[in-house]
């Protein structure tokens, strides 16, 4: 998420908030203070990874089934056997741009970039990201290095299936993915200019770690730049068991053998939930709670699972993709909840092929073995369980239960199908209803969801029906508010996914900061789940309490005892519950109601004075109800607690320019750039004090600044053409003004300037 302000005319918003100054709450006992490093355990370094070839003269056949695998073939550097996309100089064309991919004499592989009016831009390759491995859409990307340290993914991806080239639209146009054509914009492209970075760095868009191996991306502030390191492109031994490094001493000292210690995970006899755990490192939605993590370290002190479904609400209530997501929603399955079914009781953790409960190798992955292991009631007459004949694609397991599906994000321009990990019964009714193609109507196209519903209760009558959270969640969303909240909150369940997407359903349709008339049902229950044993669930409902009860004395209490005696064993639970508060006062703040967003994010900062997410928040929410003394209050505190954040600096900027303090706001500016010369909106924003002092060298200078940090700041190319303008540097003006409109076509300023400009050119 990229938070800009931009202070040329201040924007005014008519709110009534006489709450927002501080008023004295009644005396509340405090909650304890949080250590800094509560819960991180065991870190891990760096260097304490020695890379995959470091495994293979001990674990040969290991090591032999890994190489050949889609973990070991998953990336690298750009050769002729990484890259399957046709580097071959064949252009790929926009209807603005031409883009080249070809190779040098000497075997660089590179993009050139060719726009009317504007200088060539040559991007080298030095990542390959996939090798379009996946059955139901096999892609392939390409990253660079940065001059900044970062390493970016291009916009222009491959698809092996439709032999194209393609890119993702969905943060310009909202069109998905969707083939490159001389009908599109290469600004269409969300990733144009290049700006998703390999790793977790909240100031810039990205896909986490899991493109490589032991990614680690931090700012240097001595050397005022990132420092991006990893270990491989591909994904490697130690992604799962984490550092070798240790545990290659003791082998060569010859002292493995002599005791139990390895100094290295062994995972085959590893719990459930650990076992999902490595997988989801990577196959998985995540929210980021701490970054640095690193394979080894305990995932749960880093990521939450659950949170995603209070933010993003990537699924449906049965788990099916709603949006995007990964095999995460294998945490809706019967064979999880139910059982114990892990990733690796149907792939081999090396080679990636098919194999059964007691790993042995299965034909592929059609393989019925794979279910009949544990249902082996159904081999028995497998035609009257499926009426379909044996042999055929309708009498397979996996074809009815776990149906490749499109994910919706992706749009239906290109094959994005994988399979459906919450293993499905399928009802073709209501999966047509969810926008979602089911396992019967794959195959019989000419029948209506309806009909194919009809035969399907003609076949098997009463389906097993959903876990009754799951019908109270799909009922909710039906008709929020009527569904009644002992059917949503749960103390004794047993599906964590679900009782996390209740509680949050719960709080959407009926809870409120501070209320007075809270059922006291609600209360009891709430509390009873705040003591679940999933730090998700019980950090979901502890903060929904804390919304809407916390101001009560009693509640209060209650709340400050489940810190102090559950903080040790619960991993983040502290930083997850602040963190559900802040998606709460998210979702307040975006629908206007700036006053709830206030008291919510206050709610969480009772609990994490320093989590700078929930300060800003904080200071933004004040600042949109114009009531910059706080929001110049809440900043400070903010940088008291990370000074190193410049885009703190910048908004804090923005409201003491609000405040009339404008040398003030200047040095702020000045000050987030000494931090990091590449924040844009520094850049911008002390263009625009230049521009309205009549500075205007001093103005074009900051501008020309802004956007060679950022390529795609739109707003700086309106404010660098109308400085230009102003120079009588009218060819100079009309590039700023062709480039805001590319980035920005809705600004109306923009638009005008450049028809006025290419007039003037013209005439």
């Amino acid at each position: 998420m990229r938070l800009a302000a931009i202070a040329v005319a201040a924007v005014t918003v008519a709110l009534v908030v006489w709450w927002l100054i501080v008023r004295r709450e009644p005396a509340l006992v405090e909650f304890p203070q949080a250590s800094a490093e509560a819960h991180m355990g065991a870190r891990v370094a760096f260097d304490d990874f020695v890379g995959a070839e470091a495994c293979r003269d001990c674990h040969t056949a290991q090591y032999a089934a890994w190489r050949g695998s889609t973990h070991g073939r998953a990336g690298g550097p750009p050769s002729p056997e990484t890259v399957i996309a046709p580097f071959d100089g064949t252009p790929i064309r926009f209807a603005d741009a031409v883009v080249t991919p070809s190779r040098t004499p000497r075997g660089e592989y590179r993009f050139t970039v060719r726009q009317d009016h504007r200088d060539s831009v040559v991007y080298r390759v030095d990542g390959v990201i996939g090798r379009g491995h996946m059955v139901g859409g096999g892609t392939q990307g390409f990253v660079s290095r940065f001059a900044d340290g970062t390493i970016r993914f291009l916009p222009f991806d491959y698809i092996r299936g439709e032999d194209l080239w393609f890119c993702n639209t969905n943060s310009r146009t909202d069109d998905g993915w969707v083939p490159i054509t001389n009908g599109m914009a290469l600004a269409d492209c969300g990733d144009w200019p290049p700006s998703r970075i390999l790793g977790t760095e909240p100031r810039f868009s990205n896909c986490q770690d899991c493109h490589g191996s032991q990614i680690v991306v931090a700012y240097d502030a001595s050397a005022r730049q990132y420092d991006t390191k990893l270990t491989s492109y591909g994904v490697n031994c130690e992604s799962c068991h984490g550092p070798g490094r240790q545990h290659v001493d003791l082998a060569l000292a010859g002292a493995l053998g002599t005791s139990e210690e390895i100094a290295i995970r062994a995972l085959g006899t590893v719990s459930t939930d650990a076992s999902l755990e490595v997988c989801f490192q990577c196959h998985a939605l995540k929210e980021v709670l701490e970054p640095g993590y690193l394979p080894g370290e305990d995932l749960a002190a880093y990521y939450s699972l659950g949170l995603t479904l209070v933010g993003e609400r990537p699924l449906f209530p049965d788990g099916r993709v709603r949006t995007f997501a990964y095999q995460e929603n294998h945490l809706f399955s019967d064979c999880y909840l139910s059982g114990s079914m892990t990733c690796v009781d149907c792939h081999d953790p090396h080679s990636q092929g098919y194999r059964d409960i007691y790993g042995q190798a299965l034909s592929g992955r059609f393989a019925d073995e794979q279910c009949l292991d544990c249902h082996a009631s159904k081999a028995r007459d497998v035609a009257a369980h499926t009426y379909h004949p044996v042999g055929s694609p309708g009498s397979q397991c996996v074809a009815c239960h776990m149906p490749y599906l499109q994910h919706p994000e992706v749009g239906d321009h290109l094959q994005f199908a994988r399979s459906d990990h919450t293993i499905p019964v399928p009802r073709p009714a209501l999966e047509a209803s969810l926008g979602l193609e089911s396992a019967c109507v794959m195959c019989h196209q000419d029948s209506s969801p309806a009909a194919l519903q009809e035969q399907t209760d003609t076949w098997w009558g009463s389906l097993k029906p959903h876990k009754p959270l799951v019908r109270s969640l799909f009922e909710a969303e039906g008709a929020p508010g009527h569904v009644t909240p002992s059917r949503l909150l749960d103390p004794e369940g047993s599906h964590a996914m679900a009782q996390v997407s209740a509680v949050n359903q719960l709080v959407t349709a009926r809870l409120r900061p501070n209320m007075l008339d809270l059922d006291p049902d609600i209360r009891t229950r709430l509390l009873a789940i705040g003591e679940h044993r999933d730090p998700d669930v019980a950090a979901v409902a502890l903060a929904a309490l804390h919304l809407a009860a916390g101001h009560d004395p009693a509640v209060r209490r209650a709340l400050v005892d489940v810190v102090r005696t559950r903080e040790d064993d619960v991993p983040s639970l502290r930083r997850r519950w602040a963190s559900a508060l802040g998606f709460f006062g998210d979702r307040y703040r975006a629908s206007g109601d700036i006053v709830a967003a206030v008291t919510t994010y206050r709610k969480g900062l009772e609990l994490l004075p320093q989590l700078p997410g929930l300060n800003l928040n904080l200071a933004l929410a004040y600042a949109a109800a114009q009531n910059h003394g706080m929001a110049l209050e809440q900043y400070t505190r903010a940088l008291d607690v990370h000074p190193d954040r410049p885009l703190v600096l910048v908004n804090m900027g923005v409201t003491l320019e609000a405040l009339g303090r404008t040398p003030d706001a200047v040095a702020a500016y000045r000050e987030a750039l000494a931090l990091n010369p590449g924040e844009a909106l520094a850049h911008l924003n002390l263009g625009n004090y230049h521009l309205r002092r009549q500075e205007l060298d001093d103005a074009i200078r900051a501008y020309r600044n802004a956007v060679a940090a950022d390529p795609g700041l739109a707003r700086a190319y309106y404010y660098l053409g109308r400085t230009y303008i102003l120079t009588n540097r009218l060819d100079s003006a009309l590039t700023a003004a062709r480039n805001a409109v590319q980035f920005e076509p809705g600004n109306a300023g923009a638009r005008e300037m450049l028809r006025d400009l290419e007039r003037a050119a013209g005439g």
